[in-house]
C-alpha cells in the first residue's frame, strides 16, 4: 500500500495581510521558530509512516519558491511531484487533479491524506497517530474527515456532526448560541479541512457526484507537461483546459453527497491560521498578555499583538491592538477587527494597489529583488542571484540601466558584447539593448540596480530566451 501525502498550497491569506500577498502567501509565512508554514505541513507529511514521495498542488507562479522552501529542509530521501495549477478552480479540481495522478502513477489502492499548507498542528504524533487510523478506515473504502475536538464555541468554522466514527452531517458556520449547543452536546467536531481516501474510492465518490469536475480534470491532466525538477517532477496543468473546470469546493462537490463518509476524531493542536488572532494564539504572551515577535518595546500596553519584520516597534498605553510591521506597509486593527482585515486588502485590490500583490521583496525563480527607492524615472534594486541561476535575455522598451556589483561575480550579456564583472564593477545598459544577467560562481551574487527612464513597471519586459519558459 502506498501512502500519498498531499500538500494543497496556495490562496492569498487576505486576513494576514501585509505579511500575506498574492505572489507571497499565506504558506510562506514565517513563524516564530524561523520555519514557514509550509515547511511545516511537509514536514509533518514525511512524519507519516512508510511515506518516501510527498505531492504538492499550488499555483504555476509559485513553484520555484515552493521547491526552494523544501530545499532548505534537505531531505534527500523525499521524493516531491508538483502538480502546477495555472489558476485556482477551488479544492475539489484539486482534490480531482491529485487523485487522477496518483491514481495514474501508484495505482487505485494508493492512499491519499490531503490537506492544507497553510494550518498549524502542533502536536505531530498526535496527528499522525489520527492519520493511521483514517488510513485504516481508508483500505476500507471509506471517505474520511480529520474532525477537531473543539475547544470553545467558534462561529468561524463549520462543524461536522459525529455518531461514534460516522457522519451524521456537515454544518455551516454557526451563530454564537447554536455554537454552544453544539460544544455542550459532544456530537460536534470542527471540520479542518483535511481529509483520507483512496484513489478508487474518490473517483468512485466523483464520477457519481461530481461528474464534470472529473472529466475536465482528467483532460488537464492527460495533456499536462511532464518535465523533472531538481526534487523530482513538475506537471504543468494545461491552461485552457483547466480553465474549464467548473469551480466548486470539494465539500459542497463530494463531502456533502456521499454516504460513506468517516471521521476520525482527534486533538492535535490545530489551527487554520485564518487571522492575525489565531496567529498570536502561536507564541506565548507576557505578564501583560501581549505577544510579539521581532524587535518590539511595550510601555503600559496591554493584551496586544505586536508583529515585526525588521523595524523597531514601540507601543505606549494601548491595548487589545494588532500591530504588523512590513517594509512597504504597517497594520493597525482592534483584535475584535482582524477579520475585517480582508476587506482592506480587498480595497487594495480594487484599486490597483501593487501592496495586494507584492512584497517589496520579491522572490523569482533565480532568487530576488527587493526595492529599495524609487521615485519619478528612477528606481534602485537590490538583486540577488542563486549560484548558476540566470535571468532571461531580454530589453526594455521605456529604461536604461546601471548595474553595480556589489558581491559575487556578474556574468553579463550587454549588446553585442559578454562581460565579467567582480566587486564594485559595472556596467550600462541603454533602454533597447539586449542582455542578461548571470551567476556563474559558487556563492551568491549580489547587485544593485539603478533604472531610469519614462516607465519603470515590471511589465516592461521583452524576453527572448529563458530557462524557465517565461519567454
Amino acid at each position: 500500500m502506498k501512502i500519498i501525502p498531499t500538500i494543497m498550497s496556495g490562496g492569498a491569506g487576505a486576513r494576514l495581510w501585509p505579511i500575506s500577498r498574492e505572489t507571497h502567501p499565506k504558506p510562506f509565512m514565517k513563524l516564530a521558530d524561523g520555519a514557514s508554514l509550509l515547511q511545516h505541513a511537509f514536514l509533518r507529511a514525511a512524519a507519516l509512516t512508510n511515506v518516501d514521495h510527498i505531492l504538492t498542488i499550488t499555483n504555476r507562479e509559485l513553484f520555484f519558491k515552493t521547491e526552494d522552501e523544501y530545499r532548505e529542509l534537505d531531505r534527500a530521501d523525499i521524493e516531491c511531484t508538483y502538480l502546477l495549477e495555472p489558476a485556482g478552480r477551488d479544492t475539489a479540481a484539486a482534490t480531482a487533479i491529485a487523485t487522477l495522478h496518483v491514481q495514474q502513477v501508484f495505482g487505485d489502492d494508493a492512499i491519499i491524506v490531503l490537506f492544507p499548507a497553510d494550518h498549524m498542528i502542533r502536536d505531530v504524533v498526535a496527528f499522525c497517530e489520527a492519520a493511521a487510523k483514517a488510513i485504516d478506515l481508508a483500505q476500507r473504502g471509506r471517505l474520511v474527515t480529520f474532525g477537531i475536538t473543539p475547544e470553545y464555541a467558534e462561529t468561524g468554522y463549520g462543524y461536522i456532526e459525529a455518531d461514534g466514527s460516522e457522519v451524521v452531517r456537515f454544518v455551516e458556520k454557526p451563530d454564537s448560541a447554536r455554537a454552544r449547543e453544539y460544544l455542550a452536546s459532544g456530537r460536534f467536531y470542527w471540520n479542518s479541512g483535511m481529509f483520507c481516501f483512496s484513489a478508487r474510492t474518490m473517483v468512485g465518490l466523483m464520477e457519481k457526484h461530481s461528474p464534470e469536475i472529473l472529466e475536465a480534470c482528467r483532460k488537464s491532466i492527460l495533456s499536462s507537461e511532464r518535465s523533472p525538477v531538481t526534487s523530482g517532477t513538475k506537471l504543468e496543468i494545461d491552461r485552457e483546459l483547466f480553465a474549464k473546470v467548473p469551480k466548486n469546493s470539494i465539500d459542497y462537490a463530494v463531502l456533502e453527497k456521499a454516504d460513506n463518509v468517516a471521521v476520525v476524531g482527534c486533538d492535535i493542536g490545530w489551527s487554520d491560521i485564518g487571522s492575525w488572532n489565531a496567529l498570536g494564539d502561536l507564541i506565548t504572551p507576557d505578564a501583560s498578555g501581549n505577544r510579539s515577535n521581532g524587535d518590539t518595546v511595550l510601555v503600559g500596553t496591554e493584551n496586544c499583538l505586536i508583529h515585526s519584520t525588521g523595524r523597531l516597534v514601540g507601543a505606549v498605553g494601548v491595548k487589545d491592538l494588532v500591530i504588523v510591521e512590513s517594509p512597504d506597509a504597517v497594520l493597525v486593527a482592534h483584535k475584535d477587527s482582524v477579520q475585517n482585515v480582508k476587506q482592506l486588502f480587498s480595497h487594495l485590490k480594487e484599486n490597483g494597489h501593487a501592496a495586494h500583490s507584492l512584497h517589496r521583496t520579491v522572490h523569482r525563480p533565480w532568487g530576488t529583488y527587493t526595492v529599495l527607492e524609487e521615485g519619478e524615472r528612477f528606481k534602485i534594486k537590490r538583486i540577488e542571484v542563486k549560484p548558476g541561476a540566470s535571468l532571461s535575455l531580454q530589453m526594455h522598451h521605456h529604461r536604461s540601466e546601471h548595474w553595480v556589483v556589489v558581491s559575487g561575480t556578474a556574468k553579463v550579456v550587454n549588446g553585442d558584447r559578454e562581460l565579467i564583472l567582480t566587486t564594485n564593477e559595472s556596467t550600462y545598459i541603454p533602454c533597447g539593448n539586449k542582455h542578461r544577467l548571470e551567476n556563474p560562481g559558487i556563492m551568491q551574487l549580489v547587485m544593485i540596480e539603478v533604472q531610469s527612464g519614462d516607465y519603470l513597471g515590471e511589465d516592461d519586459i521583452v524576453r527572448f530566451e529563458d530557462v524557465y519558459g517565461r519567454s
